[in-house]
């Protein structure tokens, strides 16, 4: 793709899935009109002054993303490679073949806006020199969208207050269910909880974090769930289905970030063909797929698709204009 760094994988580290995965810190980046590259803007090593050894360590906030939205992860609910595949994408694909489990950071105009949270947000974060979030919203209840939420207890300690939770009604059960120690009246010894404040959304548009977000009503199978617009970029993952209702609100699309599970049709994720459809009829200039499964391999899948369509990969980067 013109424009896109080199990026096959030294002779030492293929064929290695643990070397993969940490090779990742030196990934490609894709030039373009919606992608910034990270590389030079990755935040240095916090010093350490001796004398303070001993006292509470200092605070690394890690990068800053405002105006930016970061894919965090883009792969399906068991993520790729598969625990105990032995194809050729899990065994011996690149490294834009290897995907946590699908979650995107937005930087808004006052702080980072975290869309779920995955049961890798830990290693996400970390990969991605994220060290705070400002405020989480919620697509839907699933495990693979949900079980990571622990993960916000180190955000919460350091900076000092509960962590903002916009979501639906069932997500809010889902997590006082899972997480039912954080809302005890006596709280467990020896160890902390996240602390959460819940705000309850539906479909209104609403501002967070000082920037406008479009909540976007799309179906899972049997479930309702929701995606969101930024900008001029819309995020739908974890859909088989657009209402009719929600079409309107995808016109004028820059780029549509857009579930796409595999080749062939699944009862509750779009297929590659479905995907397709959905893409031409928004008319959007660009479109990333993502809840990737590893049924479709990067560089071979991309191959086959047309022209302004791509699969998203863990640590891409795009431009976001939210005020």
């Amino acid at each position: 793709m013109p424009g896109e760094r080199d990026g096959t994988l030294p002779t030492a580290l293929d064929g290695s899935i643990a070397e993969r995965i940490l090779y990742l810190r030196r990934r490609p980046v894709v030039a373009g009109p919606h992608s910034i590259s990270h590389r030079a803007m990755a935040s240095p090593p916090t010093v350490v002054d001796p004398a303070a050894r001993g006292s509470k360590p200092p605070w690394h906030p890690g990068r800053d993303l405002t105006g930016r939205l970061l894919f965090l992860g883009t792969g399906t609910s068991v993520g790729v490679p598969l625990v105990g595949c032995g194809c050729e994408t899990c065994q011996k694909g690149g490294p834009r073949d290897v995907r946590t489990r699908t979650s995107i950071l937005v930087g808004m105009p006052d702080g980072h806006l975290l869309v779920d949270t995955t049961p890798d947000l830990r290693s996400q974060l970390l990969r991605e020199d994220i060290g705070r979030v400002e405020a989480v919203i919620y697509t839907h209840d699933h495990v693979d969208h949900v079980y990571g939420l622990d993960d916000v207890r180190p955000l919460c300690f350091h900076s000092g207050r509960p962590m903002p939770v916009y979501c639906e009604e069932p997500v809010e059960l889902r997590i006082r269910r899972a997480f039912d120690y954080a809302f005890s009246s006596k709280p467990p010894a020896g160890g902390g909880v996240p602390k959460l404040t819940f705000e309850r959304i539906g479909t209104k548009p609403l501002e967070i974090l000082g920037g406008r977000v479009v909540p976007l009503r799309l179906t899972h199978g049997p479930f309702d769930v929701l995606g969101f617009r930024f900008g001029d970029i819309a995020y739908c993952t974890d859909t088989s289905g657009i209402p009719e209702a929600t079409w309107p609100l995808l016109e004028g699309l820059e780029v549509l970030v857009l579930d796409c599970l595999r080749h062939t049709t699944h009862p509750t994720h779009l297929s590659v063909s479905e995907a397709l459809a959905v893409a031409k009829r928004t008319g959007a200039k660009r479109t990333l797929l993502t809840h990737l499964s590893h049924d479709l391999p990067h560089e071979a899948t991309n191959a086959s698709l047309p022209a302004g369509v791509e699969l998203a990969y863990d640590g891409l980067e795009l431009a976001v204009a939210v005020g």
